[in-house]
């Protein structure tokens, strides 16, 4: 049995360009993977060639074929044929609904789990031409470093630049956001009056999401929380990841953490979930 780290991921930009005609929307964004991290382990079973079981210690994740992981698979199988029955468990760190990409990137991590634990003689290109049809963010995964991503997120270069190590704090409010529906109103979306949108400068270069927008205009509590986290001693920016609903904060080395989340609770309640980690 193999056992893998599936790490979540931050935008550090997003530019929303245009809608296309497929229905998509063209992006250019730069990813980058965090400590914070999902772990699945993959092992082959007995039984018929096809057959999935999933398990996952949240009940929340669906275990059948809508599910992401197991819709790797059979992007897979549509290079490979049938693959030997497996046994995928995962064990759920990154929230849903955050802007993290956990579950594209437990497709990911599925990819390489199933090359590997069935010993698969396939390219990184048949993997990346099956990334992409489970999801746009799914073939940045199988890179494990910063990317620069275009067309509807698929076309995937890594960056050449590391900002691993550097702290930071990422905060989710009790709810989702769902990404088709930012996107959907991203172009008619105007700023909300007082709520922070300017690029700003940062260690790891421009912060910037044009999808802010939309977000903001309906879950205003967001833009609050990013102005909150923006007027902390020790943050050196903040953004919304994705379409949200995390918020991130980048943090000097030595800032408490303490007095941080106590401004966020002050802002916008109790009940958010947070998590003090970096860059990888």
């Amino acid at each position: 049995m193999f056992t893998y780290e599936a790490p979540a991921k931050i935008n550090l930009s997003l530019r929303v360009l245009r809608r296309r005609e497929d229905g998509f929307h063209e992006i250019a964004t730069r990813m980058a993977p965090l400590e914070l991290a999902d772990s699945l382990a993959v092992r082959r079973i007995p039984g018929p060639d096809g057959a999935v079981h999933f398990t996952c210690d949240d009940e929340t994740v669906p275990g059948d074929e809508s599910n992401l992981a197991v819709r790797a698979v059979r992007a897979l199988e549509q290079e490979t044929g049938p693959l030997p029955a497996v046994h995928i468990d995962l064990e759920k760190r990154i929230p849903h609904g955050a802007g993290l990409g956990g579950g594209s990137s437990d497709a990911a991590t599925v990819l390489r789990a199933l090359k590997a634990t069935l010993e698969l003689d396939v390219s990184l290109r048949t993997m990346l031409d099956a990334a992409a049809r489970v999801g746009s963010d799914v073939p940045f995964f199988l890179l494990g470093s910063t990317c620069d991503c275009t067309g509807r997120g698929e076309v995937v270069t890594p960056s050449g630049v590391s900002f691993g190590g550097q702290r930071l704090l990422l905060v989710k409010p009790p709810f989702g956001v769902p990404t088709p529906w930012a996107y959907k109103t991203w172009l008619d979306s105007q700023e909300m009056p007082g709520l922070p949108y300017t690029a700003q400068t940062s260690p790891v270069g421009e912060l910037v999401n044009d999808l802010e927008r939309p977000v903001f205009a309906k879950y205003p509590v967001l833009g609050t929380l990013k102005a909150a986290l923006l007027r902390q001693e020790g943050v050196q920016g903040a953004l919304m990841s994705g379409s949200g609903s995390t918020v991130f904060a980048l943090l000097e080395d030595t800032a408490p953490l303490a007095p941080i989340l106590q401004a966020v609770e002050e802002e916008i309640g109790s009940g958010a979930w947070h998590c003090d980690t970096r860059l990888a």
